[in-house]
């Protein structure tokens, strides 16, 4: 199913065949609409992976080239925080083939990459994605080049190395990462395999709320509370939660609660201050690397999202992020730094907020990945 890409702009359509990554206009691509069917007796049972709902995501019926890409991601556990807090709900993402989240939309996106002809795909990251585009692009004989930024934890780079692709340490910012990526797939006819970019990457993140749906019997949460740096997972879980909505298997959206850092928080900065669109701001510094992100491309929609659905956007206060991944460990769940900013941004909003309802947070990323 080779889905048009569509400009969130000025709605161009693009072939996936011609590998863009932006409209002529500057736009970010959307997928075009294509045809979606979901119900409890849809979901292919004997099919443990995110690929059991088949018949949400982009493929042709009767497609097994996925088949060669997954590894089994997603099916993570959904779980009480502790006893203390029945209605808060951890979902350990981090039980992936690469040990985050990113799984659910590599195996995705590479997928399609290779649908698509891909030789050669580039990823800029500040590490996980960067791990799990390395991961399938190799299992399916896809060459693949990776930028991350200086800083990055150097566990996540020897798991990217691993994987054989080629990591380039990129000296500056996040945001002078990206750009050297972009140079390099400006110089050859290369697959730009973008969490960011490619809206492919999302098909696969929106699992994660179809995986929640099941787990809780056809019932959704009343709270979700997501880590916010690009959105690669909040706009999934939006974009699920619509699908579902759609469907008529649920009746309203729960809402949406964003988390940045507190060195590094343009979403945050632009929704109190009402505005619909994002400015770029200067990173102060984060142990939270995985939301370090001062000029999120899709921070229109990450906005409209949250709004969208009655939300939030909160902050990780710098000097609890550790207290909170060690409060984590004691439970059992050995996080990396980013997740522990989530939880310390949640634990503060809660004491002021006792209308929560049933609450889902994602353990995005293992301990060990951001170990020194």
């Amino acid at each position: 199913m080779a889905v048009h890409y569509i400009c969130s702009e000025c709605g161009t359509r693009y072939s996936p065949y011609d590998f863009p990554y932006i409209c002529s206009c500057g736009g970010m691509l959307d997928l075009d609409d294509f045809h979606r069917e979901f119900s409890m007796d849809s979901i292919i049972r004997d099919e443990w992976s995110l690929f059991r709902y088949l018949g949400v995501l982009p493929f042709d019926e009767g497609s097994i080239l996925w088949k060669d890409v997954s590894m089994g991601e997603g099916l993570t556990p959904l779980i009480p925080l502790d006893g203390n807090y029945p209605n808060i709900l951890v979902k350990v993402d981090y039980m992936m083939p690469t040990l985050s989240f990113k799984d659910r939309g590599a195996a995705v996106l590479i997928a399609k990459a290779k649908e698509f002809g891909a030789k050669k795909v580039v990823q800029d990251s500040s590490g996980n994605a960067g791990n799990s585009i390395a991961a399938y692009a190799n299992r399916v004989g896809i060459d693949c080049d990776i930028y991350v930024p200086e800083g990055t934890s150097p566990k996540k780079i020897d798991m990217i190395q691993s994987h054989g692709a080629n990591v380039h340490i990129v000296p500056g910012t996040r945001e002078d990462t990206a750009n050297a990526a972009l140079k390099a797939v400006e110089k050859g006819d290369t697959f730009y395999a973008s969490h960011v970019y490619n809206p492919y990457f999302y098909e696969g993140t929106k699992t994660y709320v179809y995986e929640i749906f099941e787990q809780l019997h056809g019932n959704m949460v009343d709270t979700l509370v997501i880590p916010v740096g690009n959105g690669t997972l909040l706009l999934g879980a939006y974009y699920g939660l619509k699908e579902l909505l759609k469907f008529g298997l649920i009746k309203k959206l729960p809402k949406i609660i964003g988390v940045q850092a507190e060195g590094c928080s343009p979403i945050y900065n632009a929704f109190r201050a009402g505005r619909d669109y994002v400015e770029e701001v200067i990173n102060t510094g984060t142990m939270a690397e995985g939301i370090a992100i001062a000029a999120p491309k899709r921070g229109n929609q990450i906005l409209k999202a949250i709004r969208d659905t009655h939300g939030d956007i909160i902050i990780a206060p710098e000097d609890s992020i550790l207290k909170a991944q060690r409060e984590l460990a004691r439970r059992g769940l050995y996080v990396e730094i980013t997740t522990g900013a989530t939880f310390a941004a949640f634990f503060e909003y809660m004491k002021a907020h006792d209308d929560l309802g049933k609450v889902v947070l994602p353990l995005c990323g293992a301990g060990l990945k951001s170990s020194k």
